[in-house]
């Protein structure tokens, strides 16, 4: 790869670091009697309420309909997110600073592979969250599963569920166009160069 070329996928790589300061995904939830709203955002290594309280009083709403508690520290993804993101910097440098384009494909499809677990994980959470309640709850509706959407509304009961990627998942793609970016340019360098 030419040194635009390799300077591009190293800031790409660099770029990840950011996705620790960031939150990944958030989780909206509207509703008449919460009008300043309440939500949790979801990080590579916790989740936390939007606001100070609103993890608390989600776990209360949810205790309520028999939903489990969002406990951060039980959730074993938490702990190993972070592991994987530094994986895909170091991955991603030597990448770079190699300049074999080959490492730079093999770190692209990881991306999108760790994307697609991610993503599948993510609903099965949510499902097992939304569907699997405490039978003994004050609140049943016969039928009725809380499971929040993957990506974009859902309503809840008189709760609008939105769920959608934050900023640190962005950098995480902008993290990949660059790198794609950075093949586009070298293929076409070496193009001129024959």
């Amino acid at each position: 790869m030419k040194t635009q070329s390799k300077i591009i996928v190293i800031f790409a790589s660099l770029i990840l670091i950011l996705s620790f300061f960031f939150p990944i995904w958030y989780i909206d939830l509207e509703a008449p009697q919460y009008p300043e709203g309440i939500g949790l955002e979801i990080w590579l290594n916790k989740i936390t309420g939007q606001n100070p309280h609103d993890l608390a009083n989600i776990n209360g709403l949810n205790h309520y309909i028999g939903m489990k508690e969002i406990v951060p520290d039980a959730i074993p993804e938490l702990k190993i997110m972070p592991f994987i993101i530094i994986f895909l910097i170091l991955f991603g440098l030597i990448s770079g600073i190699s300049g074999k384009r080959s490492l730079v494909y093999i770190w692209i499809v990881l991306f999108f592979v760790i994307a697609a677990v991610g993503l599948y994980d993510f609903y099965m959470w949510e499902y097992d969250y939304g569907h699997n309640l405490n039978p003994h709850a004050a609140i049943k509706i016969p039928g009725m599963a809380y499971q929040p959407p993957l990506i974009g509304s859902k309503m809840l009961l008189n709760f609008n569920a939105i769920s959608m990627p934050h900023i640190g998942l962005w950098l995480m793609v902008l993290a990949v166009v660059l790198a794609v970016v950075a093949l586009i340019i070298d293929k076409k360098s070496r193009k001129e160069n024959e």
